[in-house]
Formats: C-alpha cells, structure tokens, sequence
C-alpha cells in the first residue's frame, strides 16, 4: 500500500519519521509502543525509515530524525522534530479526534 493511500484509508494516523542509526529514535521506540497501546483503535501509528523511503522525506521536509507528523483527513494538523514525550504525543492524538 502506497503512503498517501494508507493516509486516505485512517483518518487519524501518526508517523513516526525515523532512522536505524539516530539514538533519538531508539530511545522513542519503547515510548510509541507504550502509545500503541493507550491509543487502541482511535488511530494509526505508521514508523517510516528515511533512509529507505528518500521521496517521502523530501515530499514531507524531513530535515531531522525523528520528526513526527500527526496528519487528519491526509492533511497535517501537527508537526514536531526531535524526541517527544509520550504525553504530547497522546494529547495531539486526542485533540484531533472526533
């Protein structure tokens, strides 16, 4: 499934921009499965590796990792580089829904 079709298919989903070697994004990993959990079926957590996916960091600016993009409706309504507490990632979440 092509990214901008899996946007179209949930309405609310987070993307986490990350890569293998960027200890911020290691240190995160535990804190999105904690989210995972909390967030249940309310939306949708997608991780994308920069380094494998090189057109979607451009389409998107990525300028560092990791870089979360909380889009709506395939439309972003939050953005915020760098490690994010698990708090901030849940309220956005919650903000947006329904």
């Amino acid at each position: 499934m092509k990214f901008e079709d899996y946007l179209k298919d949930h309405p609310l989903v987070l993307v986490d921009f990350y890569a293998a070697w960027c200890g911020p994004c290691r240190m995160m990993s535990p804190v999105i499965q904690s989210l995972k959990k909390k967030i249940g079926d309310q939306a949708k957590i997608l991780k994308i590796d920069v380094d494998k996916n090189p057109s979607v960091m451009q389409t998107y600016q990525i300028r560092g990792v990791p870089t979360f993009i909380l889009f709506r409706n395939g439309r972003i309504v939050w953005e915020q580089a760098g490690a994010v507490s698990e708090q901030t990632l849940l309220q956005e979440i919650q903000s947006h829904l329904n």
